[in-house]
């Protein structure tokens, strides 16, 4: 284990508290691993920590960051994402692969699949979108997170008006999951496309509402006025 990595745990440690960590432990169905720190002060500590390493190689830190992820903890992943974000004008097309790698991996909670995916590796899909089919394998994986990943990296795109086509194409995909949080990810897309395609995903949303889980549909609905939220609902 490296010096930065040890320093990093020994930090955490020292700033944990028992209360935040049963609070947080709240907002997971699963069983999560963590040290109880504040979610502004983790950042805090992964940005000090960053300044340090922050003139070695790209692939260096990248396997600092891998060092992190396999801790499974939750804070230490949240400054493995904020790391590789970081980096984002040094990215390059084989970078994908070790995203992936993580999400495969070691993902094994929503909050470390959507900061990965909403930050790190929605930067890389406007770097290089010629990355988006991989997205619509990624919807058919056996793992969840993959398949929920394939929706949540788009969120920031999304969010610009950005890759409509392939974020209805992924909803495709992803339309008759039966995982929640697979639903709630993609309703999630769907309604941060809203923003710039409200008349297109309203479309959407209308043409499947038989047949897309009320989850997703409700996510999805999210922003828009009340009554076409009634009318996507069926009310």
């Amino acid at each position: 284990m490296s010096d930065v990595i040890h320093r990093i745990r020994q930090d955490l440690k020292q700033k944990a508290d028992a209360n935040t960590q049963r609070t947080g432990q709240r907002f997971f169905k699963e069983q999560v691993q963590l040290y109880g720190v504040r979610s502004a002060v983790v950042s805090r500590i992964g940005k000090e920590y960053f300044n340090e390493i922050k003139e070695k190689s790209k692939e260096e830190i990248f396997s600092l960051c891998d060092e992190l992820w396999k801790s499974g903890c939750l804070e230490e992943t949240s400054i493995a994402c904020n790391w590789s974000y970081f980096l984002q004008k040094y990215y390059d097309p084989q970078d994908f692969l070790v995203f992936e790698k993580w999400i495969n991996d070691y993902v094994s909670n929503w909050a470390s699949c959507d900061t990965l995916c909403n930050h790190t590796i929605g930067s890389f899909l406007e770097t290089y979108p010629d990355y988006l089919p991989n997205l619509k394998t990624w919807g058919k994986s056996r793992n969840r997170w993959m398949r929920r990943a394939s929706a949540v990296s788009l969120i920031i795109p999304a969010k610009q008006g950005k890759f409509l086509k392939d974020i209805f194409e992924v909803a495709d995909i992803l339309l008759l999951d039966e995982d929640d949080l697979v639903q709630k990810g993609y309703g999630w897309m769907l309604k941060a496309a809203s923003n710039a395609h409200q008349k297109e995903v309203f479309e959407y949303v209308l043409a499947n509402r038989t047949t897309m889980p009320r989850t997703a549909l409700r996510y999805a609905t999210e922003k828009m006025p009340k009554d076409l939220r009634n009318k996507a609902m069926g009310k």
